[in-house]
């Protein structure tokens, strides 16, 4: 069956799966709420020079990475997140607030643990008791492209019903679980809500809610995906217009931005690039008319400690606004449970928004399928070049040949420009 995607929010398979300081300041900036803010955001201070690094555009959740949108938390550090139980008085919850929070926690942390080689933790700091919502759960209409004065409203009770007992000047992220059984709840509109105009509770400035809406238990890495949002992660998935369709055709399993479902969930490297959690050491900038030989290591292995890591991600500049990804795809850390190993490639663009298409997987074997069991894609599931095999990029001047792998499980190509 087709997987579908709320808007903004996450894959499903099969369609819907299953302290108050100033309320009037609350109300002011809730009316400013949008579901998705297309500010680009202002840069960081740090811009980067490497001739490979796309820029920044004004596109929602854009994929240039010399500069850093300051709007969003950049994950290089602690991060931490409060995690908030709303019940409604409809429906008394049958579940603990502690059952609830161990459906996320701490599989999210240990997935951007892996993903940022040690470099990020996300510290979890769940709730222990329900918050109370001051109306029924269907009084908030809630679905996946949910009305918008429906979502304020929850939003607004939301935050009103919470500060007495929260400090949200403690925390860099925000979520707030619903109660899963509450009749008027609907787990596809679970998303991330961004403000034009953030939210202000302690002191502190609200500039995004991740909206928890999960069955339990919930969809496999929902939160990790989730997140990613908060940290400026574009919906890799494609969205039919008429809702019917596959949601898997730009990605397939290859990162947690297209699906929470896939085998391969690791984000791109590009991505860890975007993030801070590769350095320039480990990023090969491949320019000229020769041949090149990189050693990849396998972008989800951990780093020994002490150790660089080795390059992760070779990339080829093909325009003013693309490029050209190659990386390591192994059976280890996050992609544990790939299908095919080998050395990907995937389009990157910095002008397509968030659900648009700003990166795409070039599938090595056009013709073949695999893993039709398990794949949220199969046609993407072998699109990895493997060892012994010559491949060139329909439409550009760049073959990419695997030579040999390592008994450590490094990968030898040669890149051809």
């Amino acid at each position: 069956m087709p997987r579908q995607h709320p808007l903004g929010g996450h894959p499903r398979e099969g369609g819907p799966s299953p302290r108050a300081r100033s309320v009037a300041a609350v109300l002011t900036s809730l009316a400013a709420l949008a579901a998705t803010s297309l500010v680009a955001g202002p840069a960081s201070a740090e811009p980067s020079a490497d001739p490979c690094a796309l820029e920044r555009t004004p596109a929602h959740h854009s994929e240039g990475l010399d500069t850093w949108n300051t709007a969003y938390p950049k994950p290089e550090r602690e991060l931490d997140a409060v995690m908030v139980f709303l019940s409604f008085p409809d429906h008394r919850p049958s579940l603990d607030p502690e059952e609830l929070a161990a459906d996320h926690f701490p599989a999210t942390s240990r997935f951007f643990e892996r993903a940022s080689y040690g470099r990020f933790s996300l510290n979890a700091h769940p709730q222990r008791q329900w918050t109370e919502m001051p109306h029924s759960s269907d009084a908030y209409a809630i679905e996946r492209d949910w009305d918008p004065g429906h979502r304020r409203a929850y939003l607004r009770d939301a935050l009103a019903a919470a500060d007495p007992k929260v400090d949200f000047g403690k925390y860099d992220i925000v979520y707030f679980v619903a109660d899963p059984d509450a009749p008027g709840v609907d787990s596809d509109a679970t998303k991330v809500v961004n403000f034009d105009r953030p939210l202000r509770a302690d002191d502190t400035d609200i500039r995004r809610v991740v909206t928890v809406f999960e069955q339990h238990p919930p969809d496999r890495h929902v939160l990790a995906h989730e997140t990613g949002h908060v940290f400026d992660l574009p919906d890799l998935y494609h969205r039919p217009t008429d809702g019917k369709g596959d949601w898997d055709t730009y990605v397939g399993d290859w990162d947690v931005m297209g699906s929470q479902f896939g085998l391969a969930p690791d984000l791109f490297g590009w991505h860890k690039w975007k993030l801070g959690w590769l350095d320039p050491e480990q990023v090969r900038c491949v320019q000229g008319d020769d041949d090149r030989l990189v050693t990849l290591e396998p972008l989800a292995a951990a780093v020994p400690e002490g150790r660089t890591g080795g390059t992760r991600l070779a990339v080829v500049r093909t325009g003013r606004d693309s490029v050209i990804a190659i990386e390591a795809r192994s059976s280890t850390g996050n992609d544990r449970t790939t299908c095919t190993e080998g050395v990907l490639l995937y389009r990157v663009r910095n002008e397509p928004a968030s659900g648009a298409g700003p990166v795409e997987v070039i599938d090595a074997h056009p013709d073949t399928q695999a893993c039709w069991e398990d794949s949220v894609y199969p046609p993407l599931a072998d699109a990895p070049v493997k060892l012994g095999e010559r491949f060139t990029v329909p439409g550009e001047s760049l073959g990419v040949e695997v030579l040999n792998r390592s008994r450590s499980g490094a990968w030898t190509v040669k890149i051809t420009t």
